[in-house]
This record gives C-alpha cells, structure tokens and sequence, in this order.
C-alpha cells in the first residue's frame, strides 16, 4: 500500500478548494454577467468557465485518467453549451472536477511518471503525467484569475477568487 504522502490528493491538496472559489464565483451570476466580456476578441465569463471546465478533460483524457473518456464524449457530441446559464456551468464543472478527484484520489507519485507521444508544431513530445496534471492546475488558476479580474470589471467581486486568493483549504492550526 502507498504510504499517504505518496497520493496525489496530498500532492496537489488545496486544488479543490480552488475549484470551489470558482464555482461559487460563477454560481450566482446571471446570464447578462456570463455574457459579459472585456472587449469582443475575449471569452465572455460564461465561455471563460466553459474553457476551464473543458480543457481539464481535453488534457486528461490524454493521460487516460478516471472518467476522462465518457466526459470527452460528452464534448465530442455537444451542439452548443449555454454559455449564459450558470446552472448548466456550474454543474460541468463539478463533473470535469469529479474527474480531476477521481484521479487525484486514485493516482499515487508513481504514476506521474507515466508518459504519453503529443505532437504539437512539428515535433512529438514526450509529455508525463505530472506534466499535463501541472499543467491544467495552472491553467484552472490562470483563467480563474482573468474570471476574477473580468468580474470585477462589471463591478462583481468574487470574494474568494479575490481577498481569499481561490484557496478555501487552511492548514492545521498549531495553537
């Protein structure tokens, strides 16, 4: 058995709070706020949470993680996502997040070594597991962060995103 320190829910620990900061920033809006957007080059709020969502199963599917297919399959068959309804967006990203703790839950530090071919510009790169996992923390923080600034731009300031920095998790108190 794999010693505790060894599971990735210890390694990447305070993820899911994160992903609840932007949850509860994307809950309450309504369509006319998911529809806003800094300038018409630039994702509206709601296409901004859709994006997160979406890129960790385009990711993860690509190390072959829990869930990752059945929810690649569910984008593959997609129309049209309503963008504009936070319900809907909100529930997406609980499931793409049930994924991302299927496999923290489920993964220890041993298979982040895992690798897979990913071709991109011309060459074919040996991508790992803790790669692509790194990676899609980052880019949960980086739009989570433009979500934050663009709400804040109509006015709206998602508490948690903002004075708290996205981390809901605190750590143990000693005294």
């Amino acid at each position: 058995m794999a010693h505790p320190f060894d599971r990735l829910t210890f390694v990447y620990d305070g993820w899911d709070g994160y992903h609840r900061s932007i949850v509860n920033a994307v809950a309450p809006l309504t369509s006319e706020q998911l529809a806003f957007r800094g300038n018409s080059d630039l994702r509206s709020v709601g296409e901004l949470a859709l994006h997160i969502a979406d890129g960790r199963v385009d990711w993860f599917r690509r190390i072959d993680a829990p869930l990752s297919k059945h929810l690649w399959s569910e984008i593959e068959s997609r129309v049209v996502f309503p963008t504009e309804d936070a319900s809907k967006l909100v529930a997406w990203l609980n499931k793409t997040w049930e994924m991302v703790q299927a496999t923290l839950d489920q993964w220890s530090t041993e298979d982040l070594a895992v690798s897979y071919n990913h071709p991109y510009q011309g060459k074919v790169f040996a991508v790992s597991r803790q790669w692509t996992i790194w990676r899609i923390m980052a880019h949960d923080i980086h739009h989570g962060g433009q979500l934050s600034e663009l709400l804040a731009t109509e006015g709206i300031v998602p508490f948690e995103l903002t004075l708290l920095g996205g981390h809901l998790t605190e750590p143990p108190i000693v005294t």
